[in-house]
């Protein structure tokens, strides 16, 4: 007994037919949206003709129309509340314009109410003090320190001020910082001026033996005595050594 085999193709074969049939439909869609229709032409025309005449069945654009506004434009506001508008708090920008040098000025008053140490480190007063001065400072708590000043630190604002002294105790150098508006801080003197202007604003070239001043402690006491009104430091050790030789002089001879 024969059985007959029917011929069959396989499948791969209908992928080709496949593909043509869908790029066929893409192009008939394409074709159907950029093809206007007759009745699309009609009411097109119409509506611009209605538009023209002012009998458009919605209302016009404004001037100054943008698309955003569309929403705002085609909403009716029928029984709706109202939302209330509340009124922007007063700005302290406009009763303060700058805080900060309002703050500054105001501590300044309870540091210096005077104003003589802001005179006295102030860049438009010829007779501030400079780099190479001896000072004198004077403490409410503690002995006063004098020393050179080496430098002044202005930094952030006129409150944060501080110079930097230098002095030789025992032979040993020795340097302090401080804060011109701090409250334990009574006062600063001029001891002496520097013999002339420093080139540079920090000084530090004096720590070295070369530079280094030393001990101004005879300086500072023959200031004291001068303001006080009594002798110089000078005066009173000639007449201590003239004292002493007139003593030695005697006692030879007897």
């Amino acid at each position: 007994m024969s059985t007959s085999l029917t011929p069959r193709r396989p499948l791969a074969c209908l992928k080709q037919a496949l593909r043509q049939c869908r790029m066929e439909r893409q192009q008939q869609r394409r074709q159907y949206a950029l093809r206007p229709s007759e009745e699309t032409k009609e009411d097109s025309s119409s509506l611009l003709l209605d538009a023209v005449a002012g009998k458009a069945p919605y209302p016009l654009p404004t001037a100054g129309f943008r698309p955003s506004q569309a929403i705002k434009q085609n909403r009716f506001n029928t029984n709706l509340k109202p939302i209330r508008n509340f009124p922007h708090e007063p700005s302290s920008r406009a009763t303060c314009i700058d805080p900060v040098k309002a703050i500054t000025e105001q501590q300044l008053k309870v540091l210096d109410p005077k104003g003589v140490r802001t005179r006295l480190f102030s860049a438009a007063n010829p007779e501030r003090v400079q780099p190479g001065d001896i000072l004198l400072v004077r403490l409410k708590s503690g002995d006063p320190f004098s020393g050179v000043c080496i430098t002044i630190r202005r930094r952030n604002s006129p409150i944060d001020t501080a110079i930097l002294l230098r002095n030789a105790l025992t032979r040993v150098g020795v340097e302090m910082w401080y804060k011109v508006y701090s409250p334990n801080v009574e006062g600063i003197e001029i001891v002496q001026r520097a013999q002339r202007k420093a080139r540079r604003n920090k000084l530090t070239y004096m720590r070295k033996p070369k530079h280094d001043m030393g001990s101004v402690e005879k300086i500072v006491q023959a200031y004291q005595k001068n303001r006080v009104g009594g002798p110089s430091m000078g005066s009173s050790q000639s007449r201590n050594r003239k004292g002493k030789e007139g003593g030695g002089k005697q006692a030879k001879k007897n």
